[in-house]
């Protein structure tokens, strides 16, 4: 269960580098990765919980490269991260999602202009115990929907669907402030008529904390949760994935599938940069230096590559 990032400090969701001297992903110039040591300043972080331990990784390697720079990583959700970043507060936003029309009318309104980066993918993974005996290893959508839509009286495997096993059903996830929360939401259980994307039943298990969400389906006997695919592979020794049937047969969430979007439930993981921050040298060292290095920290952390030809496009939008 991922509960720390070596070399930081953790302290009320907030993860903060500490100047270590770490082996990091370039050479002594900084050439492959936008470092060179001599940068300083503070660079502030908030957003997604899926992307943080991406991003935190890319910080570790570059802190050690550029030591008098200070990272911080925290995570509030992507929409809690959108609220911040869209009044100047942070420089850097992780994102699960692409920004919201609202939220960049927000940024306009404060004067906050910022560029999209592609970092990475990713699979929303629906998990249970590796104890369970849910009567199924594949869940259509309209089996999600059964479970986790607002009008869901749901409480056993079989109430989502006769073939299931009579096993009590307990659910969890990401709460509202999440990405993932809202991928899932306009995926699986789609719009109301005025085109908003409907909210599912609140009598789940809800956390900003994916952790949480691990503790509380693997300590279940029919727990039933969500969350991005680095979680479930960190994890993969107290849950089980489901394949999902998305229309054409059950697909299972594995790199290969995710990459190609064949998994249902594929998204692109971002971050979004202040183009102010971006004038700074040290968000602009680090900001190259986490896509030029963005497919063995992918690969280091268990998270699924962008493709290289995204990532190419994503770097040459960043000044050198």
């Amino acid at each position: 269960m991922r509960k720390h990032f070596p070399g930081f400090l953790v302290i009320a969701g907030v993860v903060t580098l500490a100047p270590l001297a770490l082996v990091a992903c370039g050479g002594d110039d900084g050439s492959s990765g936008g470092g060179g040591g001599g940068l300083s300043g503070t660079i502030v972080v908030d957003g997604s919980s899926t992307v943080a331990p991406l991003t935190s990784a890319a910080g570790e390697a570059f802190n050690g490269e550029n030591p008098g720079v200070d990272i911080e990583v925290r995570t509030s959700g992507t929409g809690g991260g959108f609220q911040v970043f869209c009044v100047g507060e942070t420089d850097i936003s992780d994102a699960s999602r692409s920004i919201t029309d609202d939220e960049a009318a927000a940024c306009k309104k404060s004067g906050v202009e910022y560029q999209e980066v592609r970092v990475a993918s990713d699979g929303i993974t629906v998990v249970t115990s590796t104890d369970a005996e849910v009567g199924t290893t594949c869940l259509t959508f309209d089996q999600l929907e059964a479970a986790w839509s607002p009008k869901s009286t749901a409480k056993s495997w079989k109430d989502v669907d006769p073939s299931f096993a009579d096993v009590e059903l307990t659910l969890a996830g990401p709460g509202s402030q999440s990405g993932t929360y809202d991928f899932f939401n306009e995926e699986v259980l789609g719009e109301d008529a005025k085109g908003e994307t409907i909210e599912p039943r609140q009598d789940y298990a809800a956390s900003e904390d994916d952790n949480v969400t691990v503790r509380a389906v693997s300590g279940a006997s029919g727990g039933m949760g969500y969350f991005g695919y680095s979680y479930f592979s960190e994890n993969s020794d107290q849950l089980k994935a489901f394949e999902i049937d998305g229309g054409k047969g059950c697909v299972a969430p594995t790199p290969e599938t995710i990459t190609s979007g064949g998994y249902p439930l594929s998204r692109p993981l971002f971050i979004y940069v202040a183009r102010a921050a971006l004038a700074r040298p040290e968000v602009k060292g680090f900001v190259r230096y986490y896509v030029q290095n963005a497919v063995s920290l992918a690969g280091d952390q268990r998270f699924v590559p962008a493709p290289q030809d995204a990532l190419d496009a994503a770097l040459a939008t960043i000044p050198e």
